[in-house]
């Protein structure tokens, strides 16, 4: 497969044989520059976007209002974005409107940090004209003019510049810094679903330990869900083993525990996560509670949570006591492989088996009797086989009947 930006070569050469200016931009261009893997490549034109769908035979429009459209080049769809500047920001987070031009530099003026602001030629020359080679260098994140206006247009950079923290491990430089403190209170414009998606690359960044604690010293926190008043505790989450977490369950389990949260369910549904991601989680801390060590899981623990859940529980359980989790992973991966059946579904016998049996009307005593016959199976007390559960149920009925 051809390198990413060779791969995308193709749509800067059709528009430059057209007379426009064609650029890359944007992430790829800066990690290009700081030696990270190449992510979605975006090229900028001088061509209005009702010119670029003219001269590609597949383009999906996006947001053409706005200057931005999506070509398919091929078979990968490519942001292609008219140069543009910015209206006012009424609303601190998107311009009123905006203006296209004919200028590669107004157009690098309107982004956030420096090192977002440089561009590419096919050639592979570099446009820089704010510095942004040299704030990667000094591996700093600074923003491309008055950093208070850059925050007053779009709060949502205040949380990307400390995104980009945990991601890059750069440091904020001073100015940034303490215009996100001055500009904090502007996070109540922002959504909760932009909010969580910054959250969650940040809980996800090789340097988070860097990152969580400069949402409390810059007081991004105080406008975060949940997390007001809980800048000690972030301070402390720091010391945890974020990067031994996979899974964004396992990340946002780690962080209700690491902030003491009692009811986890109105703190992650106030992030506006998926009940699936807020059902797991639940789950991850509530089987940590119940198996007080890795050695103590019991074969219903193991088999109820599943090995996923389960490797997700020690990872997470990893990540707070600082032990590697990899010798309990094994043992767990050995435990559950040893296990007669792995789901419900592989139990040699079902509802039907049960009334037939019995010779009775069904009700919720067959769930209650499949639900012993699995336990029975996983802790070794029955083979899996259709005659013997029924020799087994048989002769725990006759036990019963005696004892009552």
């Amino acid at each position: 497969m051809k390198p990413p930006f060779e791969q995308a070569l193709g749509i800067i050469q059709q528009l430059k044989r057209h007379g426009y200016e064609a650029y890359f931009v944007g992430g790829a261009v800066r990690d290009l520059l700081i030696g990270r893997a190449i992510g979605d490549v975006d090229i900028a034109t001088s061509a209005l976007p009702e010119e670029v769908m003219r001269l590609f035979p597949k383009t999906i429009d996006v947001g053409s209002k706005h200057g931005t459209v999506v070509v398919v080049h091929e078979g990968t769809a490519y942001e292609v974005t008219t140069f543009r500047t910015d209206g006012d920001y009424e609303d601190h987070r998107r311009p009123e409107s905006v203006t296209f031009v004919r200028s590669l530099e107004e157009d690098l003026k309107r982004r956030d940090f420096t090192m977002n602001a440089i561009a590419m030629d096919e050639h592979g020359t570099i446009i820089d004209p704010f510095g942004g080679q040299e704030a990667i260098e000094r591996r700093l994140i600074c923003t491309v003019g008055a950093a208070d206006e850059r925050f007053r247009e779009d709060a949502l950079r205040m949380m990307r510049a400390v995104r980009f923290v945990s991601q890059l491990g750069f440091a904020l430089a001073e100015d940034t810094k303490r215009a996100i403190v001055q500009n904090a209170p502007l996070m109540a414009h922002i959504s909760v679903e932009r909010m969580t998606m910054e959250m969650e690359k940040l809980l996800a960044g090789p340097f988070v330990a860097e990152a969580l604690p400069l949402l409390a010293d810059t007081g991004l926190s105080a406008y975060l869900p949940g997390l007001a008043e809980k800048e000690p505790l972030l301070r402390s989450a720091a010391a945890f083993r974020w990067l031994w977490l996979a899974e964004r369950e396992e990340r946002w389990a780690l962080l209700c525990r690491a902030l003491d949260v009692k009811d986890i369910r109105p703190f992650l549904r106030a992030w506006k996560l998926p009940n699936k991601v807020i059902d797991e989680a639940g789950a991850i801390l509530a089987a940590l509670d119940d198996v007080p060590r890795p050695e103590a899981w019991t074969n219903e623990q193991l088999f109820l949570a599943g090995l996923k859940r389960a490797l997700s529980v020690e990872a997470v359980r990893a990540a707070l006591i600082g032990a590697p989790p990899e010798r309990h992973h094994e043992e767990l991966r050995r435990r559950f492989a040893s296990l007669p059946i792995k789901t419900r579904g592989e139990l040699a016998v079902n509802g039907k088996d049960v009334i037939r049996w019995a010779g009775k009307p069904a009700g919720p005593w067959v769930k209650e009797t499949l639900d012993a016959i699995w336990r029975a199976v996983v802790s070794g007390e029955v083979e899996n086989e259709k005659e013997r559960i029924y020799a087994w149920l048989m002769e725990r009925n006759r036990t019963h009947e005696k004892n009552c």
